[in-house]
């Protein structure tokens, strides 16, 4: 489909919630299949790093939306807002607002921990299936994983960070040096980066990522890092399916771990692929999903 028909296919809005107005974006409107919503990760990554879901148009709608904090939404500065309860209730509003009754809700990173937590405590109707792209489900797990990973970095670049760590300085030059390091070999190994990501990364909300995070995604030390929802994943009643790349920061050892813990869930993990695998792996990720999507839907016919 041309851009030009993308667009003609395209509506946006607002939406009030807790703190604020949150954005929206629907491509495809009108598509016939059961709508995608995605949540977007972070926290504080705005949707655009998202945006190559727009090749699941032709079968359905894709609901982007930015969460509060972040991106064309408003940008309270009261950290007080910052609690995943919080933007459970986003999540809910923004659902009944749109009218998505039935809805297949795909989360990446941050948005997997978030779509698991709406299921899980709301025990919401309608949701077809889940895709758990990259998933934070452990607080503990992430640390172990992302530090690991931080040890077969260069010797000089571990130093680096474990100098600014001690110090508590994260806006050196030489940290944000080390910190790109790591993320060029798990979270998007292409060079170099596609724009979607750039600007993802260029509109990150500074202050919810750091308060709900961290400084970096290897130095997790805000309120996230006691979030575990391991244990709530056998009480999720709806087809899923997790992915991960292999050398994804949410390793392919723990995704699988969390697969384990969900009898009929089902597992892809993209070879030569990190984090954003959704875009390193584009054609192979929209077709293991629009399979996955469609199997759901026929299931719930």
């Amino acid at each position: 489909m041309s851009s030009t028909a993308k667009r003609s296919r395209t509506r946006e809005g607002m939406v009030d919630v807790p703190g604020g107005k949150v954005w929206y974006k629907i491509v495809g409107a009108g598509a016939k299949g059961n709508p995608v919503l995605t949540l977007h990760g972070g926290p504080g990554v705005p949707h655009d790093y998202l945006e190559p879901l727009e090749d699941l148009s032709n079968d359905r709608p894709i609901v982007f939306y930015d969460q509060l904090g972040c991106g064309n939404s408003d940008k309270p500065n009261d950290n007080s807002l910052w609690t995943v309860d919080r933007f459970v209730e986003e999540l809910a509003i923004l659902r009944e607002h749109l009218e998505l009754d039935k809805v297949h809700l795909l989360g990446h990173s941050w948005g997997t921990a978030l779509a698991v937590e709406y299921v899980a405590t709301r025990k919401p109707r309608g949701i077809c299936s889940m895709v758990l792209t990259g998933p934070f489900l452990s607080g503990s797990r992430w640390i172990s994983d992302t530090r690991a990973l931080l040890a077969k970095l260069p010797k000089k670049t571990q130093k680096v960070i474990l100098d600014s760590e001690a110090a508590g300085v994260f806006d050196s030059p030489e940290f944000q040096a080390a910190m790109l390091t790591f993320y060029k070999k798990h979270v998007c190994r292409m060079d170099p980066w596609p724009d979607c990501i750039n600007r993802g990364f260029e509109k990150l909300a500074q202050n919810v990522y750091v308060y709900m995070g961290g400084p970096s995604e290897f130095t997790f030390i805000g309120t996230l890092k006691d979030f575990e929802r391991t244990g709530v994943l056998r009480e999720i009643g709806v087809p899923v399916l997790f992915t991960a790349g292999q050398y994804d920061e949410a390793s392919p050892k723990t995704t699988r771990y969390y697969h384990s813990l969900l009898p009929g869930s089902e597992i892809h993990v993209f070879k030569g692929a990190s984090h954003c695998h959704h875009v390193e792996k584009r054609k192979e990720y929209m077709r293991v999903v629009r399979d996955f999507l469609a199997r759901a839907d026929n299931r719930n016919r």
